[in-house]
C-alpha cells in the first residue's frame, strides 16, 4: 500500500483534492492511504510517505520539503488538475512517478 501526503496553506483545500484522489485509487484498483495536512508539517507527515504532493498555492516551499523529505519524490501538483479537483488525473501522476502506472494505462495518459 502506498502512502500519499498532499500539503498545502492549512491542509483544507488539499482535503478536497484527497476525497476525489481515493475515488479514483478505488475505481483502480489502486492501494493507498491519502492524507492531507499543513505544509509546516511536511517533515513530520512526510517521514514515512512514498510520495508528497505540493498544493499549488504552496510551491514556494518545494525546496525546503525537498530537504525535509529526502527519501521519496516532491512535486507540486498541476495547478490545472488542481483547479479542476482532478484527482483521476493527480493518481495518475503518482502512479507514474512511483513506477505503478501498468504499462497498457501509460499510453492512455
Amino acid at each position: 500500500m502506498r502512502k500519499i501526503v498532499l500539503l498545502c496553506g492549512a491542509g483544507m483545500s488539499t482535503s478536497m483534492l484527497m476525497k476525489k484522489m481515493m475515488e479514483a485509487a478505488k475505481s483502480l484498483n489502486y492501494e493507498c492511504e491519502i492524507n492531507a495536512y499543513a505544509v509546516v508539517e511536511a517533515k513530520r507527515r512526510g517521514e514515512d510517505a512514498d510520495i508528497v504532493l505540493l498544493g499549488p498555492q504552496v510551491k514556494f516551499s518545494l525546496s525546503k520539503v525537498k530537504e525535509e523529505c529526502p527519501h521519496c519524490p516532491v512535486e507540486v501538483i498541476d495547478m490545472l488538475a488542481y483547479g479542476k479537483m482532478d484527482g483521476n488525473q493527480v493518481i495518475h501522476r503518482v502512479r507514474e512517478v512511483l513506477g505503478d502506472e501498468e504499462s497498457n494505462n501509460k499510453e492512455g495518459v
